[in-house]
């Protein structure tokens, strides 16, 4: 399969590890400074770049014909704009908060210990989530999306950074060094308190996923998940 990598940062280069290693080949590597987008030997599109260009990068891929799955967060209030572009163009188009099986298989276990815990309003909800001091976003789009599941199967309606008000959850974004990524749900109240945890030991399984999901959207129409490609949910 031939691989376009939209953003050639670390994660980049991750995923053409992998990529290469799984027999693929890239076609494109685009980086801030490309101004020439040449698609025509490209199978899928992979969009792991800035949140001010990825909008852009996707509608190019889309404009191609080019199948392409998207990473990059900090951009997604332009969500349903690209949901719609895609459809117009008859093209197919994935997003996730975090490519990772384990994170996708903890999404699950998130949303029904939320379903579990609504009956139950002595327990305040809070979301720790720690990341590198490169990633340019915060909270996380893993964060947001762990929030939202919350949301919906809870009185919660909102999430917050700062001082939470009644009915909203906190969540604390913390940048550290060399830390790929940990997020932590915990339930507390006067008597005990109940905690979820992901960590991430390094990029790979983020890379990993990426390629996967790349790999099962090739020849596919439609606007799709990682549940999807997982067959989990």
């Amino acid at each position: 399969m031939k691989i376009a990598l939209l953003g050639y940062g670390k994660m980049g280069k991750s995923i053409e590890t992998i990529a290469l290693n799984r027999n693929h080949t890239i076609s494109l590597k685009v980086s801030s400074a490309t101004t020439a987008f040449d698609f025509s030997n490209t199978d899928v599109a992979i969009d792991f770049s800035l949140p001010t260009t990825a909008v852009a990068n996707i509608k190019r891929a889309l404009d191609a014909g080019v199948p392409v799955i998207s990473g990059t967060t900090g951009w997604l209030d332009q969500y349903q704009d690209i949901l719609d572009y895609c459809k117009e163009k008859n093209g197919a188009f994935l997003y996730a908060s975090n490519f990772s099986l384990g994170v996708n298989i903890f999404f699950e276990i998130n949303k029904r210990l939320s379903e579990l815990m609504s009956d139950f309003p002595e327990y305040t909800t809070s979301i720790e989530e720690i990341h590198h001091t490169q990633k340019l976003d915060a909270p996380s789009g893993t964060a947001i999306t762990l929030a939202e599941q919350i949301i919906e199967n809870t009185n919660y309606n909102n999430w917050t950074l700062d001082q939470p008000q009644p009915k909203e959850i906190l969540i604390d974004a913390k940048r550290i060094e060399n830390v790929p990524g940990t997020h932590e749900i915990t339930y507390n109240s006067e008597i005990d308190a109940i905690s979820i945890k992901h960590t991430a030991h390094n990029r790979q399984g983020f890379a990993l996923g990426a390629v996967i999901a790349a790999e099962w959207i090739k020849d596919k129409k439609g606007v799709f998940s990682m549940k999807d490609v997982l067959n989990i949910g």
